[in-house]
Parts: structure tokens; sequence; C-alpha cells
């Protein structure tokens, strides 16, 4: 029986390692939607500022996006930690409304679900939403045709010499995977107007080379730049590269709503519970209670019960020992 002395306190036990799951997980969203906040930004060094900084920080393209449901992420995790703490102090705490109170901690995390559901949603509405994609990959096409000039890191045009910084710094090449001579780079005026590729020395730039930094690209093998041969350069396109930074957490938000819908439904459960069998027990609204590991029980069946057994032994004791005057009024004998 829910309602039975051993019944509430299993209750009981269980609500509390229900809200501390539940500190957890909303510990867990935070440390995740800080790394994924933090990550935006790490994008956008002083060097590849001129590049990203349209795509990310426009809150409607992917980055802003992006960042801005990392900071809800952190919201929803600071609302979980103070929904777990409410559960908590409901129960270590003594209460003269645990029925009231117990409801309004049903209502608050089922309108927490609810939150969490749509943000649900937005979430994977942004995984599959191919216009976001598209737009986000057509911004970096354009950039890269109207603006790569050169395979270097000191040209006098700042959004060219972000692709090489980008490149380096991803270990990505292009836009789209690089799989041969014939790619992203034939478009632009890098390979167009001037440049190595224009003159054939070379069919990407230096800075896809593996293994290449701001120090050491000027000396790339032909092997790579001017063969393109396989293993020598990086074949993930940017955007793809982009894209797995924007979205590094999400497997992380993924597995930690799916573990708090359960939690949370099953603290919702246990809450009703407690504030049914409080409902069940006549009498009882006004006296103080502790929840703690069954101390419900333990006064309801326990308190409760010696008190209503005390309160028949003195009537039955009145009674026996009572005597009647002339009246017919029942006299206790002294």
């Amino acid at each position: 029986m829910p309602c039975s002395r051993e019944g509430i306190r299993k209750c009981g036990i269980a609500f509390l390692i229900t809200n501390i799951l539940l500190i957890g997980i909303g510990t867990g969203f935070i440390i995740a939607g800080t790394l994924s906040v933090i990550e935006v930004p790490s994008l956008e060094s002083d060097n590849t500022k001129p590049l990203l900084d349209p795509v990310l920080s426009d809150p409607f393209q992917a980055g802003g996006m992006a960042f801005g449901l990392s900071t809800l992420i952190i919201t929803i995790g600071l609302v979980i930690l103070g929904v777990a703490g409410l559960g908590i102090f409901l129960i270590s705490g003594k209460w003269f409304q645990i029925k009231r109170m117990s409801a309004i901690y049903a209502v608050v995390v089922g309108v927490v679900i609810i939150c969490q559901i749509i943000f649900m949603i937005f979430w994977c509405s942004l995984l599959v939403n191919d216009k976001v994609e598209e737009e986000l990959k057509d911004k970096l096409t354009v950039a890269l045709k109207e603006n790569f000039i050169e395979d270097t890191t000191s040209n006098i045009d700042s959004i060219s010499n972000a692709w090489n910084y980008m490149f380096m710094k991803l270990d990505c090449c292009g836009v789209d995977p690089v799989l041969s001579m014939t790619n992203d780079f034939d478009q632009t005026p890098w390979c167009t107007t001037s440049g190595s590729c224009q003159t054939s020395h070379s069919n990407i730039p230096r800075t896809c080379c593996t293994g290449v930094d701001e120090s050491t690209y000027s000396s790339a093998p032909a092997s790579c730049h001017r063969n393109v041969t396989s293993g020598t350069y990086n074949t993930k396109g940017c955007y793809e590269a982009l894209k797995e930074k924007l979205l590094s957490q999400s497997l992380s938000f993924i597995c930690l709503a799916i573990a708090t819908f359960v939690i949370e439904i099953a603290a919702v459960i246990i809450a009703i519970v407690i504030c049914l069998c409080f409902g069940e027990t006549k009498g009882y609204r006004g006296k103080c209670c502790g929840i703690l590991f069954g101390d419900i029980a333990m006064q309801i069946q326990g308190d409760l019960s010696l008190q209503r057994q005390q309160d028949v032994t003195a009537e039955k004791r009145g009674v026996r020992h009572g005597i009647t005057n002339g009246d017919g009024l029942t006299k206790t004998s002294e």
C-alpha cells in the first residue's frame, strides 16, 4: 500500500534520490552549456574574426542560434537545480502543509518538463533545419569565392588571411570537402585572376596541408598543395568543421534531456503520491511533520494512531468509572 508506513517511507527515500539525481543532471546541463558557449568565441580569434564575425554574431544565423541555445541550456540547468533544491528542502524540512507543498512541487516540475519539451523541439529543428545550414554554407561559399586571393596570412585582404588561419585552426580546407584538384578554389581570385593557383603552381592552399602552422605553412610540400596527394592535406570542408564545433555538445544535451524527463516524471509521481496520502489522512492537517526517510509514515501511522488510541482509551475509562447524578449526567469519580 503506497500510504502505509513502509510505503510512505519508501516514497520519501525515492523522492530524495530523484532530487539528488536532478542536482547532478542540472550541473551537467550547466557544464555542457558553458562548454558550448565558450566554443563559439573560441572560434573567433583576432585572425579569423573578419571571416567568422558576420556568421557567428548574427542571432538569426547558425552561430548566433547555437550561442543562444547554449545560454538557454545553462538557464535550464539552473532551473533544474532550483527544483531539486526545493524537493530536498521539502523532504528534509518540517511543514504544516505537506499536501500543499507536494502539489506545488509537482506543478513546478510539470511546468519545467513542458519548457524542456519546447526546448528540445527547437533544438532538434535547428539540427534538421536545412535552411539554417544552407544560409551558413552560402555565406562561407560567397566569402571564399569573392575574397580568397592568396594562400598566405600577410595579404592586404583580411578575409583572405582569415581563411588561411581557419584552415590551420580547424584542420579543414575550402567549404566543401576537397577530394581532388578540382575543388572550391577553382572559382576564387586566387585561381582565376592571380596567385600560385592561377599559375598552376598550386591546386590547394599551402595552409590546407596537414601539420602546418603559421610559421611552417610556407614550406609545405608540393605533394600536398600541387599534387593534392591523399593523406598530405585536410580533406574535411570548413563548413562541416564549423558545424561540428557549433554543435559539439548536442549529444550531451540530448542524453541529459532524456535522463531529466525520466527522473522528473518519477519525482512528479512520487510527489503526487505523497500529496494524496496526506489527503486521505483526515485530521492531520494541523500537525507539523517531517518527511525525511519515513518521518511522514512514523507520524501519520504512528503518532496519529497513538493519539487516536489514547482518545478512545480515555473515553472508555470515563464511561467505566463514571457515575450518574440525579440530573442524568455522568460524573467522573475521584
